[in-house]
């Protein structure tokens, strides 16, 4: 998809009743967690709808590129369709940018949510088809169990509340004390540093990046921070928040924090750090992020995430 330096587009509103596209962009899923996860959008107040092909499986992934490109494409040009949720993540979703037809995608800004491997899409989405994307639940992970979204940000990202904040309750703690302003992006870790070097290399400049994983250890977090540093790829990032990190360790006999290794090498850049948002890869209540918005990082003996302008129109 072709760079633009076009502002981003906000999607349309999603409200009770609307249907939600679901769409498999990387590894094979279940149809048993689908269905579940399709139960949890019902109950949730929206109509979920989902291609048959969507069970396809091409080794471990959900189909041909083909397959999941032209998937992802009807969704986004399907006028009854009002917002795109992801299935789940695993791998795969780096080999469709170079498939999909951006004439057919970016005229029809919508709501798409995913996290994990899908975090190629929600860069590419916002940097190449300029309009904003949401780093949130997916289908068979989130909304397949009782307790896995967050409700309150999930409908203020996607319900167009035009200015709120992220704060008590998030698992956000401090690191480094500071505030900063800058546009809200980033996603998986080992996502963003492997799209260095590639036509869709992440653009983080002037951006409150968010940084999750799972199950990476220690020096793998400090390997791929201090490719981030060495590209200069964090020069001009304003603050930094990271994920909760779930089972990012050594081992049982680590006798230091992944946090003390995130601060070797963010810690003296002079803008404020924070560590342990639920958004991503998380232990319940996944908080959805809209990607591409104005935000301000206030981080001192708490830490608050202020949304400043809304994610979605209502028109």
């Amino acid at each position: 998809m072709a760079c633009t330096s076009k502002p981003r587009s906000k999607p349309l509103t999603l409200r009770a009743g609307d249907k939600v596209g679901i769409v498999a962009p990387a590894s094979n899923i279940k149809l048993e967690l689908l269905e579940a996860g399709c139960d949890g959008l019902r109950h949730a107040g929206y109509e979920p709808f989902y291609f048959d092909s969507i069970l396809d499986r091409d080794l471990y992934f959900a189909g041909s590129v083909e397959r999941r490109a032209r998937e992802l494409e009807q969704m986004f040009v399907r006028d009854d369709i009002r917002a795109i949720v992801c299935a789940r993540g695993g791998y795969g979703a780096n080999y469709l940018p170079e498939v999909l037809n951006p004439a057919k995608i970016a005229p029809h800004p919508k709501i798409f949510v995913g996290y994990s491997d899908l975090t190629a899409l929600l860069t590419c989405f916002a940097d190449n088809a300029s309009f904003v994307s949401f780093h949130g639940p997916m289908v068979t992970k989130d909304f397949a169990v009782a307790g896995g979204v967050d409700p309150e940000s999930w409908q203020n990202a996607l319900g167009g509340a035009t200015e709120w904040q992220i704060g008590e309750g998030s698992g956000a703690k401090p690191l480094v004390a500071g505030t900063a302003e800058g546009i809200l992006y980033g996603g998986c870790l080992s996502i963003l540093v492997a799209s260095l070097g590639t036509p869709h290399e992440i653009r983080p400049a002037g951006t409150i990046l968010f940084l999750e994983d799972i199950a990476a250890k220690p020096y793998q977090i400090d390997r791929m921070l201090m490719q981030l540093k060495l590209g200069g790829r964090l020069k001009d990032v304003r603050g930094i928040i990271f994920g909760e990190m779930l089972d990012c360790r050594q081992g049982p006999e680590q006798d230091y924090t992944l946090e003390e290794v995130i601060l070797r090498i963010v810690g003296n850049l002079g803008i404020p750090v924070a560590f342990g948002l639920r958004s991503g890869h998380v232990s319940r209540a996944n908080i959805t992020l809209p990607f591409g918005v104005r935000a301000r990082l206030e981080v001192g003996s708490t830490v608050n995430l202020h949304i400043l302008e809304s994610a979605t129109e209502n028109r």
